[in-house]
């Protein structure tokens, strides 16, 4: 079983290297003017001066202090659309020791989450350096950012660990193991009770020796105000007997990417004991190649009644969710959240790191995108352009999972699954990547659980939160 990080800040206690962070454009205006250049020690702008320092965004300058340890100085914008994260590089550039911020960041909180996030590394196959620890940069929540940080890197190791060690049952385990640790009641629906009453997660699974499951969690459910995170959780992804070529196989054990940011979401949550009754449903399948696989062209009934035609079985990622939304929307939660990396369409609308957002609901939308900013958590909404529902209609059933023609496709497969939803005043769908292929500050190259961190503050705001557990 993979077991959750703990990321932590250093002990404020323990000796510490100062660390100065300074806009490139006031650093030059400080050169001009050392006796007039507040929050910035006159040493390192005597270096500076002497050694003709170039200053750079990103760029990291050490000097010697008065006191003849060692300083830095690291170069960040802090204008309005500068990248709040930016300070999070530092946790690649400084070697492995203790460090405090000795000037404030633009955003202190998103700064220390971005340096606990940048230093954590995937590192269950191949042993890596140790990396620099930071003390929590004053006025912010060290617990919760620590809790958050957490929780994404728990998603990321779930999305980077390869199939043959991350399938059904080892996903399963890490809801169970996250239920354990809150106290929340986990309960899995598998064999026959899952192929009578989730028919359409059935189908997709069957095909692999690797059992297929849905794994519910519930966490204060007497709550009267409810929450409903579905996240898809395809361990591997062959495309099935509609299978992909080897290029677009390549990077499939990371097609259990929402369920991944579900449960990073929902331990945020929990770990900040909000006031909402919670509930996690994670489908799990592996879509394999076999003579049990479900085949283009068959038919099957959903929990929801609808009967689906296979239209190309890698598309299987709705299927598995359209039967999963469908239980969480028997509750009528008052938010139902799914996260899904469910097309490549998505991707070539707006690239790996922006992941787009449908929902009919204007205000939702609304915070969401102000969520999403606020915790540089960057989405973007598309349209549920209802002129496309007719493409959905099966020849031989009531909706086909993949119509023909190929455009609009991330709308298309949101708009397919809308239909399973009835009952929830608010539903919003996420369409992820789950991966950063190239690394940037505080995102190091593997999973990424996208969504999450701007769900969860959405979420603090809308019901409401009690002290960390």
């Amino acid at each position: 079983m993979i077991d959750p990080p703990k990321l932590k800040f250093a002990d404020p206690k323990e000796k510490s290297v100062a660390v100065w962070l300074a806009d490139p454009r006031d650093f030059a205006g400080a050169l001009a003017a050392p006796d007039e250049a507040p929050g910035l020690p006159a040493e390192a702008l005597r270096y500076a001066a002497a050694a003709r320092i170039e200053a750079k965004t990103g760029r990291l300058m050490w000097f010697v202090a008065a006191d003849g340890g060692p300083g830095a100085v690291y170069f960040v914008d802090s204008g309005a659309k500068a990248d709040p994260f930016q300070p999070g590089e530092l946790a690649n550039l400084l070697p492995p020791g203790v460090y405090r911020l000795a000037s404030a960041p633009r955003r202190p909180d998103l700064a220390g989450l971005a340096f606990l996030l940048g230093a954590h590394r995937f590192d269950r196959y191949k042993s890596r350096p140790d990396s620099p620890r930071l003390i929590a940069p004053e006025g912010i929540d060290a617990a919760e950012i620590e809790s958050i940080a957490s929780s994404v890197a728990f998603a990321r190791d779930l999305i980077d660990t390869p199939a043959n060690d991350l399938g059904p049952d080892e996903l399963e385990a890490a809801v169970h193991a996250l239920g354990k640790k809150f106290g929340a009641r986990v309960t899995t629906f598998r064999g026959e009770k899952l192929a009578r009453e989730f028919p359409l997660i059935h189908a997709v699974g069957k095909g692999s020796p690797r059992a297929p499951r849905l794994v519910d969690l519930r966490w204060k459910p007497k709550r009267p105000r409810r929450l409903a995170l579905v996240g898809k959780g395809v361990c591997f992804d062959s495309g099935g007997l509609d299978i992909k070529p080897e290029s677009a196989m390549a990077l499939m054990k990371k097609d259990m990417g929402g369920a991944a940011a579900a449960i990073a979401a929902a331990a945020m949550v929990m770990a900040a004991n909000v006031d909402v009754g919670l509930r996690l449903l994670v489908p799990i399948v592996e879509n394999s190649v076999s003579g049990e696989a479900f085949r283009p062209g068959d038919v099957y009934a959903s929990r929801k009644g609808l009967t689906v035609e296979i239209g190309n079985t890698d598309a299987e990622g709705r299927l598995i969710l359209a039967d999963a939304l469908a239980l969480a929307d028997e509750d009528k939660p008052e938010l139902l959240v799914d996260f899904a990396t469910l097309t490549g369409a998505a991707r070539v609308a707006l690239g790996p790191d922006l992941p787009p957002f449908f929902t009919d609901d204007e205000q939702l939308a609304a915070d969401i995108a102000r969520h999403g900013a606020e915790v540089s958590d960057p989405v973007w909404r598309l349209p549920l352009w209802s002129g496309y529902e007719s493409k959905l209609d099966g020849k031989i059933a009531q909706l086909n999972n993949a119509p023909p023609g190929g455009m609009a496709g991330a709308i298309v497969a949101a708009l397919f699954l809308r239909r399973f939803v009835a009952k929830s005043p608010s539903w919003v769908h996420f369409d992820i990547y789950g991966w950063t292929p190239a690394a940037r500050p505080g995102r190091p190259e593997g999973g990424e659980a996208q969504a999450a961190r701007l769900i969860f503050n959405l979420v603090k705001e809308k019901f409401g939160k009690a002290k960390l557990r």
